[in-house]
C-alpha cells in the first residue's frame, strides 16, 4: 500500500490507539477524536515513529480506580440481636446469701470501695427473686426460695465470687436493657434472729444489701 493511502476513520468515530515512542517507557494510550489519520511513509527517515493525524484531537488516558462504598446490608433484626448484652450471675437462697455467708457482705463493700476510688460506675447488683430465673428450670428446681442473685456484666469477677462463696449456682443470660436484666418479683424477706451469737465478728445488720439492689426493688424486715 502506498504512502498516499489514507485510512478513513469516519467523521464522528472515536478510536483508541497505541502511540509508540523512542523513549524507554511503555506505550501510552491516546484517545483520538477526528476524521482521518495517515500512517508514516516507510521512506521517511526523519522520524520513523511519527504518525500524522489530520483533523484530530487527542488526550492521554490513564487507568482509573473507583472506590466502592461498603453497603450495610445487614438485617435490622440481626443488628438488634448483636446489641443484646450478656449478664453473668450467681444465685442461692436469700438466707444463705444475705444472712449467713460470712464473707459476702465484706466482698460487696470492698468492691464498691474499689469502684469509688477509680470513679467507675458499678456493674454489679443484687436481685431478689429475679425474673430471669424462669429461663433456668434446672437451677430453680435446686433452689430454696426466696432466692437472691448476684448479677454483673463482668464474667471473670463472677467466676472469682463463685470460688469464694462456693455454695452457689452460676450461669449467664442476655437482655436488651438493664431494666429487663434486673427485673424482679416483689417478695418479703424474713430472717429469724439468732437467740445467741458467739462469733467474734458482729452479726450482719438487716438490710445491708439494700444499697446494692436495682432501683425500685422491695425488701422486708426480720420477724
Amino acid at each position: 500500500m502506498s504512502s498516499s493511502t489514507s485510512l478513513n476513520l469516519g467523521s464522528f468515530c472515536t478510536s483508541l490507539v497505541n502511540f509508540p515512542t523512542h523513549y524507554s517507557h511503555k506505550s501510552s494510550s491516546f484517545l483520538l477524536h477526528g476524521a482521518q489519520f495517515s500512517p508514516p511513509s516507510p521512506n521517511n527517515n526523519n522520524n520513523n515513529s511519527s504518525t500524522v493525524f489530520k483533523h484530530c484531537s487527542w488526550k492521554l488516558t490513564r487507568p482509573t480506580k473507583r472506590a466502592v462504598a461498603a453497603v450495610d446490608s445487614s438485617d435490622p433484626a440481626e443488628k438488634q440481636e448483636t446489641e443484646r448484652k450478656k449478664y453473668y450471675f450467681l444465685v442461692a437462697n436469700a438466707k444463705f446469701m444475705l444472712d449467713e455467708e460470712e464473707h459476702f457482705q465484706e466482698q460487696m463493700f470492698e468492691r464498691r470501695r474499689l469502684y469509688g476510688e477509680r470513679n467507675k460506675e458499678p456493674d454489679f447488683w443484687l436481685v431478689i427473686e429475679p425474673k430471669f430465673l424462669d429461663k433456668f428450670p434446672n437451677i430453680t428446681k435446686r433452689l430454696k426460695r426466696p432466692a437472691v442473685a448476684l448479677v454483673s456484666t463482668n464474667g471473670p469477677w463472677i467466676t472469682f465470687m463463685k470460688l469464694r462463696l462456693d455454695r452457689v449456682l452460676q450461669e449467664s443470660y442476655e437482655a436488651d436493657s438493664l431494666e429487663e436484666a434486673l427485673a424482679s418479683t416483689p417478695v418479703n424477706l424474713e430472717f429469724e434472729k439468732p437467740e445467741t451469737w458467739t462469733a467474734p465478728y458482729p452479726k450482719y445488720e438487716y438490710g445491708w444489701w439494700e444499697s446494692f439492689l436495682p432501683p425500685g426493688s422491695q425488701t422486708s424486715r426480720y420477724d
